[in-house]
């Protein structure tokens, strides 16, 4: 005989969850109170939105369900914009909230919320438990539903009284992994389609990878000389200085690849969904019918021809995927092979940040010596702005779960993802990118750092505009400037007064001795760079964007 709040921490012990995330909630005071004696590790958060966004953090570099404890009403209202990244990122995530005691629904009671038709929409499964004793069932279930086909966030709902039932229960078992693999018949019709291929190109995305599925995938690009790009915010699914490697294909892609895009006549499309950003709003790949053959690998079969009407299409996830189709060499060197060397030289030249900016503060240089300072399994996360470019276009990454950030442009990401990476992965340098903007809506997650001593080091790129939103005003209602001013406090100062280490960078050559102190006080620390507003992009400043409109 147990309680429900007893049931739900061994259900998730026993699906090998060893933290959660939350803050802290009348409503489950009997999960609380069972995690008092659970191995499992409790991380207090600040806010439920950065707590839903260190579970996503969690799933990201992890692959397993990121767990989330918040409260009802507020406490879940907060969390929603978490789910709705975990959702369209395909983040395994699982969120529990507290819910009104079932004698009280229906009433609109003290902080009720249908779950159900609130999360509808951007949770991949909502339910509510109605009886104590299928608490291992669902739980159980949710870690399978969350990890499945195309990964998403699950949303369970626990009405008070359920957790503090005592029932007796079965013992939760660990849910079973679901694996969909390629059929021979399918590797045989994509190895023919790459026979006949004259100009083909790969585009990895999605989630599903792991360490050696990324270096099988690298192996595979070899033996076929394939030249490779990296879906939005996927960066960390290939090598950026192997020499297939031909850059990312998101926001602001380099026209040299956006051309060999659409001149390729075949496109592999693996593990990813190719949305509305890394598709160029589908004009990379025409949505339905793609000008090009396209061979699209998803492990969810609800994606195949979805959105596009593939040549081929694969059932698999993309680890199964590059492991069945690794042991394919081709018959003969292909025809394309000179083309792949050429594309990664003009990602290069591409990739290389310029020296020069107005005001003070230069980021091109500042990202030259990032490049050469941090190690290759640092891990960079950030949320969403135009200081993001910085990032996409100019850090080269090597390896692996090393990147933290949102396909779906949530601002507020950066600092709580960095705190999450941090705690699964003390030995690693991480760095956090954020505008001034998007620092201020989850900043508070660094109080999160200092009180588990967690020395991430947060890079505010501050140039007092919600930067993005004003380029876009300027460039449609030029000289028209509305609500896209910001006073924003001392960034450095803040960081003190949260017990952290701050640093102020004004002109360029203060930054690499800034960052070195950060690093050194062994403390979370922010950098805070005040940029000139009108370094908007790194090749037009906001003036240019005004005249040309």
């Amino acid at each position: 005989m147990k309680t429900g709040g007893q049931l739900i921490v061994d259900a998730l012990e026993a699906n090998g969850s060893d933290r959660i995330y939350c803050v802290p909630g009348e409503s489950y005071l009997a999960v609380l109170d069972a995690l008092h004696d659970s191995p499992i590790r409790t991380i207090v958060c600040r806010q439920e939105g950065g707590a839903a966004m260190m579970a996503d953090c969690h799933g990201r570099l992890t692959g397993k369900p990121g767990i989330c404890f918040v409260t009802r009403g507020p406490g879940a209202t907060n969390a929603s914009a978490g789910i709705h990244i975990a959702m369209q990122d395909s983040i395994p995530v699982i969120l529990f909230i507290g819910q009104v005691a079932s004698h009280a629904k229906e009433r609109e009671a003290f902080q009720e919320v249908d779950y159900k038709r609130f999360f509808g929409d951007i949770a991949k499964w909502v339910v509510e438990i109605d009886d104590a004793s299928r608490i291992p069932e669902f739980v159980t279930r949710a870690f399978a539903v969350a990890t499945s086909g195309r990964p998403g966030p699950v949303v369970i709902s626990l009405p008070e009284d359920m957790l503090t039932s005592v029932v007796e229960a079965p013992a939760a078992l660990p849910h079973t992994p679901v694996e969909t693999r390629p059929g021979e018949a399918e590797l045989d019709a994509l190895e023919k389609l790459l026979g006949k291929a004259k100009r083909p190109f790969v585009i990895l995305g999605g989630t599903r990878w792991d360490a050696e599925a990324v270096a099988r995938m690298r192996t595979i690009a070899e033996a076929w000389s394939l030249p490779v790009g990296c879906s939005f915010r996927r960066q960390m699914l290939f090598d950026h200085l192997h020499p297939n490697y031909a850059g990312d294909v998101g926001i602001g892609i380099n026209p040299k690849l956006a051309t060999a895009i659409k001149q390729a006549d075949l496109v592999l499309l693996i593990g990813g969904r190719m949305g509305e950003m890394p598709s160029s709003d589908y004009t990379l790949l025409k949505s339905p019918y793609p000008d090009q053959a396209l061979v699209h690998i998803h492990a969810d079969a609800g994606e195949l021809g979805r959105v596009y009407r593939p040549a081929l299409a694969i059932n698999a996830s993309p680890a199964a995927f590059v492991e069945a189709f690794a042991r394919r060499k081709p018959a003969s060197a292909p025809v394309w092979a000179a083309e792949t060397p050429r594309l990664h030289a003009a990602y290069l030249d591409w990739s290389t940040p310029p020296e020069s900016g107005p005001g003070s503060v230069q980021m091109g240089p500042i990202m030259n010596y990032l490049e050469k300072m941090l190690p290759d399994d640092a891990i960079l996360t950030n949320g969403a702005g135009n200081y993001a470019t910085w990032v996409h276009r100019f850090h080269r990454f090597r390896r692996f779960a090393t990147q933290g950030a949102p396909t779906s442009g949530s601002m507020g990401y950066g600092t709580p993802a960095a705190v999450a990476a941090k705690g699964l992965f003390p030995d690693r340098t991480v760095v956090a990118f954020a505008g001034d903007g998007c620092f201020l809506m989850n900043g508070q997650e660094f109080a999160t750092a200092v009180q588990y001593d967690l020395p991430i080091i947060v890079v505010v790129v501050n140039n007092g505009i919600y930067g993005t939103i004003r380029m876009h005003q300027e460039r449609e209602y030029p000289g028209r400037v509305v609500a896209t001013d910001l006073k924003n406090p001392d960034f450095a100062a803040l960081a003190r007064a949260y017990g952290g280490h701050g640093e102020t960078v004004e002109k360029t050559a203060d930054f690499a001795p800034a960052f070195e102190r950060a690093r050194a006080s062994g403390k979370p620390a922010i950098v805070e760079i005040r940029l000139d507003p009108e370094a908007i992009t790194p090749t037009r400043t906001m003036t240019q964007i005004r005249d040309k409109a």
